[in-house]
């Protein structure tokens, strides 16, 4: 990074008419890239402020989900550069294993063959291809959106160095008896063919079929309900509550399983909650979880009757059949013997399905690999409760710690050919060795690799330690590890951030990766529905940027971040802030055109004017307002501030203010262009951290300093004027109250008005210039005679308001708006005073009707004292 040289600026800096996005960000994204003032020193002195981005997939795209997160996170770390900080916001991608292999599979399935075809290596250099040529697309559109991330420390969490940081965390965790090799019940997806955990499984409510089954003969029968019929071929007991004494007599028999040839065991067992159903269940413990453990506990048979992809194994009349249609064969078959009890169609019930291809996922006994979560999980929960992280919004925290406190064991295994590869080696005698990246691995005949790969949140999850270099110790890792914060949203607690907690603390020897969590909301359409490429609802924010520019796009996001809240957002809104963006350009052009300037010192408070002392007054609060909700992490509100105190109080009230001062010129002129520069400068810089593009332009072109991203942060110099602010407070009184006035009784803003002021005495007098010229006010003439004369602020205004309105037409149309607040209030009194009506009426409809009669009184009232100013027709 280099310093913020100093350039002489023009004595008259031109500015275009209009601001072009489009003519700017490109170029200017690029001579920051090019001028590295986005690179960070290990070596430097600097405090350190790091982030890392949460990798996006190498498959993705932009969303406005990814460019919500990536403006707070560049907003934050351009704000620490500012301030002094050696600032590292690390930009990197994951390979997404079971999306990319997707992707992958597909090409080849368009070209006739299959991964199979290819052999392993081949289909594994396949993929790198395609890498190379389609992945990483976000990233370009990252740098569309201005991300100021330190692309020569780019990572891809299949690279040399965090495939070595992978292979050693396993082998680490593996001799310490953290990872283990077991067969349990895991979700499989029959499409992707693969293990996926618990976080990866989507739950809808699907119809299906809830069929009542009768199991036993005579006496010994027991009636069992299932939504999934195909599994009860692999039923290998009924359970019942040990205490239920409807079943006592069954305990420890044997009973006929139908469509068999086998009789399974009744077994009690208090998992069975004796008051759903029929209070007896069936057991099938290689296809349900819960049904695994009771087959546990009980030492029961485990049979798998399905494949990979859900084909019924079980020989028989339902072998070979899918699952969907094993199902409703089988109910055909009970219905014949006479063993379907009941049935209910359609049933609504959750379902779980794959989240990448939308598959229904099925429970399945299958050998994997776990990481041994207990010990891991207490410290992410410790270091949470011990304040060495913190999680922001706090109340956040209740649903981090109900995750890792009640944690289960992480399937890390996934059978696909695309990702980290497991580091066992299997031996022709049973040997099992793991081997970490200095090892080599065993040879000679017999010996084999583990064909699956690892979760890709295995690597993910190493992410703020790895791609600085870890397990070297390298200077990345001793100056920008603990990172300072994670932006992320709320729904990827559980994938993510808990993951980065237990590896980190385990191999950074208990130092926490991040020292605060963030969590954000989700982007949401203006009517609040979620974004969906299914739905019409969905937004590409590439054709937003395209229309009006990336700083609308970002101050859009940044103005409804508020901590953990979803952000609705529509077009109207960014329109809004490619108006306001237009309103700093066209604002900070016409302060330039007269004289604006940041050169010399700023003349003493007692040679300015009390607008001057005003404007630098609320600056300075603006200033340690706006540094407050950035430490606090109130986007929102900071985006607020900065709106209302940049178009209101800067461009609406202290530019029109000092428009008198400037037409008049002379020492009082130069003094407040002064002023006004200092503001612009100081504004600007506020702001550059959300808007980059346009502030970047225009402060240079007040400055003539090299570039804003390089710029000190405005600090609050302690200045206040709580007299100045007072007397302009009175100002904007007088001015908003006559502006009102006109207003209703249907003046033209342009329009101009013969006016007496009554301000002597008063700390208006010496405003009297500047209210005349923003309300349009004339000097009284010979023919003056005040139809109105309002009180405001201590002071008077008499208007002359002959000749320029209509009085009778007015009168008549505020007659009939009078008699139309009358009837709506006449309404609303008779629907309130009907104790009927009130009885059935939802409370919503009631407190609507009261806030219709709330306005009408407020109609009526504002109505009349209308009438009341209007003079005699």
């Amino acid at each position: 990074m280099t310093e913020n040289s100093q350039q002489t600026p023009a004595s008259n800096p031109e500015l275009p008419t209009q601001y072009a996005p489009a003519e700017v960000e490109g170029k200017l994204y690029e001579r920051w890239v090019e001028r590295g003032y986005f690179h960070a020193d290990a070596k430097s002195e600097k405090p350190p402020y790091t982030i890392v981005i949460p990798p996006p997939n190498v498959t993705g795209a932009l969303h406005l989900g990814h460019a919500f997160q990536v403006t707070l996170m560049d907003a934050l770390t351009r704000r620490k550069r500012m301030q002094g900080y050696e600032a590292l916001w690390l930009p990197g991608m994951d390979h997404a294993g079971i999306a990319t292999q997707n992707k992958v599979e597909q090409q080849l399935a368009e070209e006739g063959k299959s991964r199979h075809d290819l052999g392993r290596d081949e289909f594994t250099e396949r993929v790198w291809q395609w890498k190379d040529e389609y992945g990483g697309r976000i990233l370009g559109q990252l740098r569309r959106l201005g991300a100021g991330l330190d692309w020569q420390r780019e990572r891809f969490t299949m690279d040399e160095g965090l495939s070595r940081a992978v292979q050693t965390i396993f082998k680490n965790l593996y001799d310490d008896q953290l990872i283990y090799r077991a067969e349990r019940i895991i979700n499989w997806c029959p499409r992707c063919l693969t293990a996926i955990s618990d976080i990866e499984v989507e739950y809808q409510d699907d119809p299906g079929e809830l069929v009542s089954l009768k199991y036993g003969e005579g006496d010994d029968t027991v009636v069992v309900a299932t939504t999934r019929a195909e599994t009860m071929l692999g039923d290998t007991a009924v359970a019942v509550h040990p205490d239920d004494p409807r079943y006592a007599h069954l305990i420890g028999k044997r009973i006929k399983l139908p469509l068999t040839n086998r009789t399974i065991p009744v077994v009690a067992d208090t998992h069975v909650d004796p008051e759903f159903g029929t209070g007896a269940v069936k057991v099938t413990p290689a296809h349900d979880p819960n049904d695994f453990a009771i087959g546990q506990r009980h030492g029961l048979e485990s049979i798998t009757v399905m494949d990979e992809r859900g084909v019924i194994t079980v020989p028989g009349p339902f072998q070979g059949l899918d699952r969907f249609e094993a199902r409703s064969t089988i109910v055909g078959a009970l219905k014949e013997q006479g063993r379907i009890v009941a049935e209910k169609r359609p049933y609504m019930h959750s379902v779980g399905h794959c989240s990448r291809c939308k598959t229904t996922v099925e429970p399945r006994l299958s050998m994997q690999w776990w990481v041994k979560v207990g010990p891991l999980a207490k410290s992410a929960g410790d270091a949470v409760r011990e304040g060495k992280v913190a999680i922001h919004p706090e109340d956040m925290s209740k649903r981090y710690f109900d995750w890792v406190d009640n944690m289960h064991d992480w399937c890390i295994s996934r059978q696909l050919w695309w990702g980290h590869r497991i580091p066992i080696w299997y031996g022709p005698d049973g040997e099992v060795v793991c081997v970490g990246p200095d090892d080599e691995p065993p040879t000679g005949e017999g010996w084999t690799q583990d064909p699956d790969v690892l979760d890709t949140w295995f690597s993910s999850g190493l992410w703020p330690f790895s791609t600085l270099g870890w397990p070297e110790k390298t200077d990345d890792l001793a100056k920008f590890y603990s990172t300072d914060v994670l932006v992320t949203g709320h729904d990827i607690i559980f994938f993510w951030v808990a993951r980065m907690m237990m590896f980190s603390l385990y191999a950074m020897d208990g130092e926490v990766p991040f020292k605060t969590v963030a969590l954000t909301g989700l982007v949401r359409d203006e009517f609040g529905k979620k974004m969906s490429k299914s739905n019409p609802n969905a937004v590409d924010p590439l054709d937003w940027m395209d229309a009006y520019g990336s700083d609308a796009v970002r101050f859009t996001l940044a103005n409804g971040a508020n901590p953990g809240a979803d952000v609705p957002i529509g077009e109207d809104w960014v329109k809004a802030s490619r108006n306001f963006a237009n309103k700093i350009w066209n604002a900070t052009r016409f302060a330039l055109m007269n004289g604006a300037t940041v050169e010399g010192e700023l003349p003493p408070a007692e040679r300015m004017s009390a607008a001057d002392r005003w404007i630098l007054s609320r600056l300075n609060k603006v200033v340690a307002e706006v540094d407050a909700y950035y430490d606090d992490y109130q986007f929102a509100k900071l985006a607020d501030a900065l709106y209302h105190f940049a178009w209101d109080e800067v461009f609406d009230w202290y530019v029109e203010l000092s428009k008198t001062t400037y037409f008049a010129g002379g020492e009082q002129a130069k003094v407040s262009a002064r002023v006004l520069g200092e503001v612009l400068d100081v504004t600007l810089r506020l702001l550059h951290p959300v808007v980059p593009f346009v502030t970047e332009t225009l402060w240079t072109t007040l400055t003539g300093k090299e570039s804003l991203v390089i710029a000190e942060w405005p600090a609050d110099s302690g200045f206040r004027d709580e007299a100045a602010e007072r007397e302009i407070e009175l100002v904007q009184q007088v001015v908003t109250e006559v502006r009102r006035f006109r207003s209703d009784q249907g003046l033209q803003p342009g329009q101009k008005v013969p006016a007496r002021l009554g301000l002597d005495g008063t700390a208006l007098a010496p405003h009297e210039a500047a209210i005349r010229q923003l309300l349009r006010l004339q000097p009284e003439g010979d023919a003056f005679s005040a139809t109105a004369t309002l009180p405001v602020a201590g002071a008077t205004v008499a208007l002359d308001l002959s000749g320029t309105i209509d009085v009778a037409a007015e009168r008549k149309r505020l007659a009939k708006d009078l008699a139309a607040a009358q009837k709506e209030k006449q309404q609303a009194e008779g629907k309130l005073g009907n104790e009927a009506f009130l009885a059935k009426a939802p409370d919503q409809v009631v407190d609507k009707i009261r806030t219709r009669l709330a306005k009408a009184d407020e109609d009526i009232a504002r109505i009349a004292a209308q009438l009341e100013r209007l003079p005699e027709a």
